[in-house]
């Protein structure tokens, strides 16, 4: 079995100067592109939420993800610059407001809330473990997989907050023909 940590230092260790030197290919600019706009997006729903929500544990979720969708977009944003790529627009910061003044027809649920970051998480992971394979530069490849993992450790507290409040979305459960029920 191949040790995880022993080939990502590997692959750290065998970056050259000459690797960094190399342009960007298009399949590389599409997935910081594509990813920088998928974190732009989603702080704006990141910001719905933490002005929709009363819920302690999911606000620590929300703001959690907020900071590293920050961190993430700055590191990605910096790259790009330096690369000469051209950034995505990003829409503008949801203006902050008190969850108890939002209209229940209006405001979403702490289950909706929870769901639409589970689904941003798992969206922006797949994306970065798509990025990462389609790198030929060591340094573009290292990026995705570090944003993978800070989004996997994530979504997994997210996922055990979900499933101790009833929130999680199960599909059902399959049993082949003749199995005992």
């Amino acid at each position: 079995m191949l040790n995880i940590i022993e080939t990502i230092m590997d692959a750290m260790k065998s970056q050259s100067e000459q690797d960094k030197e190399q342009p960007l290919h298009v399949g590389e600019v599409m997935a910081c592109w594509t990813y920088l706009s998928g974190l732009e997006l989603a702080k704006v729903t990141v910001q719905a939420g933490l002005n929709t929500t009363t819920d302690d544990e999911l606000l620590v979720m929300l703001e959690e993800d907020m900071k590293l969708g920050t961190s993430q977009r700055e590191k990605l944003h910096d790259f790009l610059i330096k690369e000469g790529v051209t950034l995505p627009s990003a829409p503008e910061d949801v203006p902050k407001s008190d969850p108890k003044s939002i209209p229940l027809g209006v405001k979403m649920t702490d289950d909706v809330l929870a769901n639409e970051l589970s689904l941003k998480l798992v969206s922006l992971i797949m994306q970065a473990a798509g990025g990462a394979c389609e790198s030929i530069r060591t340094d573009v490849g290292l990026l995705f997989i570090q944003f993978q993992a800070e989004k996997l450790a994530l979504a997994t507290r997210l996922k055990h907050l979900m499933r101790k409040r009833g929130w999680i979305k199960v599909p059902p459960f399959y049993l082949p023909p003749g199995a005992e029920k």
